[in-house]
This record gives C-alpha cells, sequence and structure tokens, in this order.
C-alpha cells in the first residue's frame, strides 16, 4: 500500500500537484477551504461582465510548462503582445521605463540616461539593499524617478530594508545600447519575462483552474483545516473529521500553519514571526460605456495615485465585457497590519481615475466588486531567508512539503507556480 498523501489547497500550486500525482497512479486526497477550486486564479461573473479575483497572466520561460496549459485550454488560450504604460509627468510613457526614455520631459530623460551610464561601471558590484541594487544597475536618475516610488508603494516599506536575490528574475536590466535607443520616439522594443502573455479568450483566468480540476479526482471544497497533529500525522477539519497522512503537501500561506501547527517549538515560531508580507485591494469596476485605452495595464508610481496597477479585462479578451463596455481592477497595496478604509478608497480611487483621463466625470460605474486579499506578496526584509529556511526545513521533517507561491513563501509567476506543483509531485515517485 503506498503512501497516504494529502493537499491541502485546490489552487493553482495544489491543482497542478494532484494532476501529475494522479497521472503517475499515485493517489492523493485534496482539501479546499473555499466552496469552490482556483484559489486567486479564479473569475466570477456579475451582470454580463466576469471579473478575475486578481491580475492574472500567464507568461512563459519554458516551452515544457506552455504545452501543458495549451493541453488544458485548447483554442480557449490566446497569445497577446504586452502593451503597458507608465503614468508619471501627467503622460504616459511606454513600458519599460528604461528603453522608452524618450517619452519623458527633456530635463528628467537626460538625468535619466547620463545616470543610467554611469551606472554601467557598478552593475557587477555588490549591493547592500535592493536600494542599492536599483542604483547600481539602473542609476540614480531613473531610480529616482520610478523604480524607488514604484516599490516603495508596491511593497510598502522602503527598498533599503529589501534585499535583492529575487529581482533579477522580474526587473528588466536593459543594454546601454537599448536605452540609448530609446531615447529616441518610434524605438519601443518589447522586452521583458512579460513581454509576451498569455490568457483564455472566454471566461476569464479560473479557465485554467477549472480545466485542472477536471482532470483531479478525490477534491473536497469547503473543508477548511482546523489543526495538523505532526506527532501523530493528522489534520483536523472545522467540521470535526480527521484525516491520517503520511506526506502532506501544504499550498497554504506559510504564515497561517504557524496557527494550525500542534505544539510548533518556541524556536520555530521564532521564525514564523519573522515573516512579512504585503496586502492587496483588489478593486474590478464595471463601466458603462467602451474605453479608447489601449493598454492591457498601466503602472503608477506617483505618491498622489494610491494605486500601484491598474488593467483593463476587456483589453485581455472583448468576450468579459457585455456590449460596448468596459472593465478594469485596480491593485493597492497595504502593509500586513495596517487597516485600509475600503469605502473611502474605492471612491478616492475612481476621483483619481479621472484625474489621469483613464475614466470621465460623468462615467457610470455599473459595477464595484472589491476582494481583499491579506497574502499579496512574501517581503523578502533582511529576515526573510534565515526565517523561510529554517521554517521550511521544520516542515520538510515532520513530512510536510510546503510550496507553490504562499507554501514556498516566494515571489512567482502562474508559471513558477505549475513548474513547482510538478516539482513536488515528482518528489514523491
Amino acid at each position: 500500500m503506498g503512501k497516504k498523501i494529502i493537499i491541502l489547497g485546490a489552487g493553482l500550486a495544489g491543482l497542478t500537484s494532484a494532476y501529475h500525482l494522479q497521472k503517475r497512479k499515485k493517489e492523493c486526497i485534496v482539501f479546499e477551504k473555499e466552496k469552490e477550486i482556483g484559489g486567486l486564479v479564479r473569475s466570477k461573473k456579475i451582470l454580463g461582465f466576469t471579473f478575475d479575483y486578481a491580475g492574472h497572466l500567464l507568461h512563459f520561460r519554458n516551452k515544457k510548462n506552455f504545452i501543458f496549459v495549451k493541453s488544458l485550454l485548447g483554442d480557449n488560450l490566446v497569445k497577446h503582445n504586452r502593451n503597458a504604460s507608465i503614468y508619471i509627468f501627467n503622460r504616459f510613457v511606454p513600458f519599460p521605463f528604461q528603453t522608452n526614455l524618450f517619452a519623458l520631459p527633456k530635463k528628467i530623460k537626460e538625468e535619466c540616461f547620463i545616470g543610467f551610464v554611469r551606472a554601467q561601471n557598478n552593475r557587477k558590484k555588490l549591493a547592500h539593499n535592493f536600494y542599492d541594487w536599483i542604483i547600481k544597475n539602473l542609476g540614480e536618475g531613473i531610480a529616482k524617478h520610478f523604480m524607488i516610488p514604484y516599490n516603495n508603494k508596491f511593497w510598502t516599506i522602503s527598498p533599503k530594508d529589501l534585499t535583492y536575490e529575487w529581482a533579477e528574475r522580474f526587473v528588466i536590466l536593459p543594454s546601454l545600447k537599448e536605452v540609448k535607443k530609446g531615447m529616441e520616439k518610434g524605438y519601443s522594443r518589447n522586452i521583458g519575462y512579460n513581454s509576451i502573455f498569455w490568457y483564455p479568450k472566454k471566461g476569464g483566468i479560473s479557465e485554467l483552474s477549472k480545466a485542472l480540476g477536471k482532470e483531479v479526482k478525490n477534491i473536497f471544497t469547503d473543508c477548511e483545516i482546523k489543526e495538523i497533529d505532526l506527532k501523530n500525522k493528522t489534520i483536523k477539519l472545522f467540521n470535526g473529521e480527521k484525516e491520517r497522512f503520511d506526506v502532506l503537501l501544504s499550498t497554504l500561506p506559510l504564515p497561517e500553519l504557524s496557527q494550525i501547527i500542534v505544539k510548533i517549538p518556541p524556536s520555530i515560531k521564532f521564525y514564523f514571526k519573522k515573516l512579512r508580507w504585503n496586502s492587496i485591494l483588489n478593486i474590478n469596476l464595471g463601466i458603462n460605456r467602451r474605453l479608447e485605452i489601449p493598454y492591457h495595464w498601466i503602472y503608477f508610481p506617483e505618491k498622489e495615485f494610491p494605486f500601484f496597477r491598474i488593467g483593463f479585462f476587456h483589453n485581455f479578451s472583448h468576450s468579459l465585457v457585455p456590449e460596448e463596455k468596459s472593465s478594469l481592477y485596480i491593485e493597492i497595496a497595504y502593509a500586513q497590519f495596517n487597516s485600509i478604509d475600503k469605502k473611502n478608497i474605492v471612491s478616492r480611487a475612481i476621483k483619481d481615475l479621472v484625474k489621469a483621463e483613464i475614466l470621465e466625470r460623468n462615467d457610470k460605474i455599473i459595477i464595484k466588486d472589491i476582494n481583499d486579499i491579506k497574502y499579496g506578496y512574501p517581503v523578502y526584509d533582511f529576515n526573510y531567508q534565515k526565517a523561510r529556511e529554517r521554517i521550511l526545513a521544520y516542515l520538510y521533517e515532520n513530512n510536510i512539503i510546503s510550496f507553490g507561491r504562499y507554501g514556498s513563501w516566494r515571489y512567482m509567476s502562474m508559471e513558477d507556480v505549475i513548474w513547482d506543483g510538478e516539482n513536488k509531485a515528482d518528489l514523491l515517485k
């Protein structure tokens, strides 16, 4: 008889792992606390609009992962060339900022270019923190006007308090030649890991979760875990039922495990308390007209705007909105222990969209849908690496493999999560 494998969470990581385990003839059970599968990779339909719970797009660095997703979604997977922008200095600057300096005011453009040129001699030098890394790699001008204010807003703490080991996978570091060409209007090379993205033609991002769910057996929804007993290798549900396990694959946010594992040693509790994160308030709006804005998403680095990014669902797929209507999402980051005034922040965000000429004053907002996401992104402060390593090692020693974006406590793309789910299934061959 094989080992009894239980998976906690039927989001993208849990479903992918279950899919590959079952394809390898390994039995497993999946418990999901919500009434439907998908985690944050879910969509909702309201009055003819389809909204995702959060901005989720598919980017592929690895052909194998693309083939896997394509096998699930077939013709419902559509390729897009990114059209993104930064709203700054009362204008839209094409993204990436660092290769489109032509769109900036002349003085700012020159400051950014000179700073980048000077930084070329510092790229291989050791940085002390993320702030230092930005300046060494992109120069003081780009740092001052875009990278530092944007990352202050996104992470909710100063880049001086962040490490930078995660940055090279996600921050675009162009060559001097590319930046120089970007000083001239007309040159706008689409570079970076997200220069191409894929998204379902119909149904929203939940189509991926649904397709995976159809291939996975033994998924139990509305089953929240109350307790994990490591000594007896059991989990206890809120309905009182208990299940024994040999191996527990957990996709739960790492801090949540500290609340449900019985008798955690004080030395490990110490590290759990060191974990930090930001939270994201996601506001979906349905608009009673077609917005003539070409972008897929727009970044907002300036302090006067509460949001760090907005995106346009109708530019991902026209099927997500009724005819001649539009929809967008607004992302606002806030620190983990801070509260946010949801009612007033929504009103302010709408006013600021008018200020940025995204909306007009007389636009009718048909739908306001708010999703408060407690765990947005793990914060890479100077306690992060040691705390994460000690916690994951402790869990592994006790037959818990914690994985996925929140389980492994990493900044991950959807592709990274899919890859991680398959890798964890491979561990249990």
